[in-house]
């Protein structure tokens, strides 16, 4: 994950064959190094795979097996025939007038390799294929470009399928599945005059298919990949340097370097180094890439993501890959699941680079991308691919699509959004970060109570595979009163998503018990379980470690601790919950949570993973139920190990279990009390991964219950890095039963407001209240008190407003709260009938200055505190001469009508 930066170009806007103008792409910003946004442009398509690009001065040559191409989805023109052979413009994506077809008298016709001479104007030809536009050729062509015709006078033979070609100014290299070329012995490599075709003394012959050869940019040496074991008789697998002319072995990799089970599918070089994309076939392969120093041709890194890598690309610095890349956790990126069938990263590195457009796997083998190229016009460049794919970021495109270097116009998604506050003074304002294609990293802006202006910006970084959470605290907050808030996520060219959902809290007026207990002992990950939407888990702890729902768990179920907080139903067959950072294990850690259940089955409440969706390869570090209701906490020292509790809590009480492992080893607590222990279990299995809650694998572990997946109700997750103490357990436990604050909102039971400029009108009925001064508006609201709760004193009361939808609803004056001591009535109420206010001023409020906006104001508890239990008005004046506009409690849209939020504390 890096820094994002701007790219631009400008492109003129053309006209191609069969495409309406194409748009100029406006300049935008991408990833750091990356040279292309991720939008997809509309390219014409195939109607089979393309297995080879290559490019010349802004053409774009594309070669496979198809009979037909046609324009892209919603795209004018039609289909026409291409039989294994299409040039289309660069920057258009449509044909241009070259039309060859290369075809065989028996037999499936195919081109597998595309090459250019270094003065572009020769383009050759390799695949299965005796002619080409009805002249005789033998699976290697040269295509005058300038003419779009076969040269004479090339008359190299190949009587097999060549797969993989390299250019010089004079020499031809091929590699494919020929063991003789015009008659001469050559096993699988060969090169030919670039001219006449006839055969050089080249001799580098392999015992399996030749899959790709470049030449290095000193013209010194070649570069072989395939299937081969050895090379000239001596041991080498997959991958060869060998001299240029003479065909001699330089450098071999022996056995292991490449493991038998891969082969070598593309090689690209750039001017320090070369890469190899490589494809395997069961288990223990290398499906990934690896890069080699030029000088040495020693390896200078070794990517082990597995899906078969089919093409790479190295421009700028930066290596672009085709594959299907579905499990990068080696090198700690993204565990096995879903495929991506397009990365970048630096050339230097294994990192990949927040850029990820995507194709599915489509047609033949179900591989997806097979084939790179970059070509450049009009000051544009645009990275080229062709495959089996049929859809790229999701619509349809088949066999071929370009991504451009200016242009990016994809917003990021909407950011899923949270809010708690555990202690008074301060808000935390959590959010699920957002996902780019091509940016990595994004800027967020958090608004409160319907602002405009935000109150704070925050930049953070996403990858499709780790979106952490991102987090703002908001200090300017009153205790006792209600804040709303929503995030957007920008991306470094502007473009925005839409506004979250909203997030609504009460700031408490006393710190609530137990989530203030367990902020206080610093955990890294602390998940309450109060969400009512999917699929994000808020972190209320320092370490932002969010999680991510799967399964579907039943949320807002009546939680474990006192107060109005709430728990998820798990339902023991998919329900789960998942980190989505992964993370490592310090030596020292304890493991918080409360459950409730009735099962039979047993199942694992929380614990450590290396994968997040799918079950865990490694896994310990975890508490699980056996059948009878016993809880195991169990840690991987070389052995499993593990303690048990004595009794079963299978029950359907809440019961609250933590476990700790450090120096002092092992150590079980339920219900704030120890009942088991181990001294000499000190030490855990050490690897990266991800906290897991309601399910993970449980193979292998003594009394393995009848279900790896927990069914019951779980509340109140924390992980910490420390060994939580007996006496800090205990006072966890306690903390769960006392009472905090409790809050309470009254709506408005009558409203209205009176207008000196039509002193007889009543608007008892209207949808919104006004407040001004000059020409007067004054707003008056009724509200039903509650009694105090048993034990609890009114410790708090705000006002909370909401200017209505009209352009000029806010205001720039101050808006004084005041008690009504006189009559009045929603209905009858008039300016001539006003009601008397008294002296005192309860609070005061200041609006906001926009449309659809929250205000809160503080007001006099000891005025409200003696008037629970009945009714109480009060009125809302100005003396400025800007209009305040609010909703009413005849609004529509309930949440926006005036309230009083009334805090108790306990006594």
């Amino acid at each position: 994950m890096r820094r994002t930066r701007g790219l631009s170009a400008a492109l003129a806007t053309v006209l191609a064959a069969g495409l309406a103008a194409v748009a100029t792409p406006q300049a935008g910003a991408i990833s750091e190094s990356v040279a292309f946004t991720a939008d997809d442009l509309p390219t014409w398509q195939t109607n089979g795979i393309v297995w080879a690009l290559a490019q010349a001065d802004g053409v774009v040559f594309a070669g496979g097996t198809f009979s037909a191409v046609r324009p892209p989805e919603g795209g004018t023109g039609s289909e026409r025939q291409a039989v294994n052979f299409v040039a289309l413009d660069a920057a258009t994506g449509a044909p241009t007038d070259c039309e060859l077809s290369f075809t065989v008298s028996s037999g499936t016709a195919t081109v597998r390799a595309l090459a250019v001479s270094p003065d572009e104007e020769t383009l050759y030809v390799g695949g299965y294929f005796g002619a080409v536009n009805g002249t005789a050729v033998s699976s290697v062509a040269a295509i005058d470009i300038d003419t779009c015709t076969p040269r004479g006078g090339f008359n190299a033979a190949f009587p097999a399928t060549v797969r993989a070609l390299a250019v010089t100014e004079d020499t031809v290299y091929a590699g494919g599945d020929f063991t003789s070329v015009s008659g001469q012995p050559r096993e699988r490599f060969a090169a030919v005059d670039a001219v006449s075709g006839a055969v050089r003394p080249f001799t580098a012959n392999v015992d399996e298919p030749g899959r790709a050869i470049e030449i290095t940019p000193d013209g010194q040496h070649a570069l072989l990949g395939g299937d081969f074991f050895t090379v000239n008789g001596q041991s080498s697998h997959a991958l060869a340097v060998v001299d240029a002319a003479s065909g001699a072995v330089e450098r071999a990799y022996g056995s292991g370097f490449i493991p038998t089970t891969s082969v070598v599918k593309d090689i690209d070089t750039d001017g320090t180094g070369f890469y190899t994309g490589n494809e395997g076939t069961g288990g223990g392969v290398f499906d990934g890439r690896i890069a080699l120093d030029l000088g040495t041709f020693d390896q200078r890194w070794r990517d082990t993501c597995l899906g078969a890598t089919q093409a790479v690309e190295s421009y700028q610095d930066v290596l672009y890959s085709a594959s299907h890349a579905h499990d990068c956790s080696s090198v700690g990126e993204f565990p096995d699941g879903r495929r991506q069938h397009f990365l970048a990263q630096p050339t230097t590195s294994t990192a990949k680079l927040g850029w990820f457009p995507d194709s599915n796997d489509g047609l033949g083998e179900g591989i997806g991308p097979r084939a790179l190229t970059v070509s450049s016009k009009n000051g544009v460049q645009y990275l080229w691919s062709g495959g089996e794919f049929t859809t790229v970021n999701g619509a349809a495109a088949q066999g071929l699509t370009r991504f451009a270097s200016t242009g990016d116009v994809g917003a990021p998604t909407v950011p899923v959004i949270g809010a708690d506050a555990a202690e008074p003074g301060e808000v935390k304002v959590r959010w699920r970060t957002s996902m780019d294609n091509d940016d990595s990293r994004l800027i967020y802006k958090i608004y409160r109570n319907g602002s405009s202006t935000p109150i704070g910006t925050v930049e953070a970084d996403s990858v499709y595979w780790e979106r952490p959470q991102a987090s703002f605290t908001d200090t300017g907050v009153t205790a006792g009163s209600t804040y709303t808030y929503r995030v957007t996520a920008s991306d470094p060219a502007g473009n925005t998503s839409a506004l979250s959902a909203t997030a609504s809290v009460t700031v408490p007026k006393t710190a609530e018990p137990y989530g203030s207990a367990v902020l206080a002992d610093g955990p890294n990950l602390y998940w309450r379980h109060d969400e009512r939407t999917t699929p994000y888990v808020g972190d209320s702890s320092a370490g932002d470690l969010s999680g991510v729902m799967s399964g579907g768990p039943t949320l807002g179920e009546a939680g474990a601790i006192t107060g109005n907080g709430t728990s998820y139903g798990f339902d023991g067959t998919d329900d789960r919950l998942y980190s989505d950072r992964r993370t490592t294990v310090g030596a020292a850690y304890s493991v918080e949570t409360w459950f409730r259940t009735t099962t039979t089955r047993g199942g694992k409440l929380v614990g450590f993973g290396n994968n997040t969706t799918r079950n865990s390869g490694s896994y310990d570090k975890h508490i699980y139920m056996a059948n009878d209701g016993r809880l195991i906490f169990g840690a991987y020292g070389g052995t499993t190990r593990t303690v048990s509790s004595g009794a079963g809590y299978n029950d359907g009480d809440w019961h609250h279990v933590v476990a700790t492992q450090g120096p002092g080893g092992m150590t079980l607590y339920v219900d704030g009390a120890r009942v088991a222990g181990n001294t000499s279990y000190t030490t855990h299995q050490s690897y990266a991964g991800y906290w897991r809650v309601g399910g993970d694998n449980l193979s292998g572990w003594p009394s393995r219950p009848s279900s790896d997946n927990f069914a019951g109700q779980i509340d109140e997750t924390a992980v910490y890095p420390t060994v939580l103490a007996a006496a800090r357990v205990a006072a966890h436990h306690e903390a769960a039963s006392r009472q905090g604050d409790t809050v309470t909102s009254v709506q408005a039971s009558e409203d209205t407001y009176v207008n000196e400029g039509s002193k007889g009108t009543a608007y008892g009925s209207a949808t919104s209240l006004a407040v001004r001064g000059s020409s007067g508006y004054e707003a008056y609201l009724r509200f039903e008190l509650p009694e105090a709760p048993a034990g609890t004193v009114l410790t708090g009361a705000a006002l909370e407003v909401r200017t209505d939808s009209s352009a000029t609803a806010g205001s720039a004056d101050a808006v004084a709260v005041r008690p009504v001591t006189g009559d009045w009535t929603e209905a009858g109420t008039t300016w001539n009938t006003k009601p008397a206010l008294g002296t005192a001023t309860l609070g005061t409020l200041t609006p906001p200055a926009a449309s659809s906006s929250n205000a809160t104001t503080e007001l006099d508890v000891a005025a409200l505190r003696a008037a629970l239990g009945g009714q109480y008005g009060v009125a809302l004046t100005s003396a400025g001469t800007d209009a305040l506009w609010l909703w009413s409690s005849e609004a529509p849209a309930a949440s926006g009508t005036p309230r009083l939020i009334l805090t108790f504390s306990p006594q």
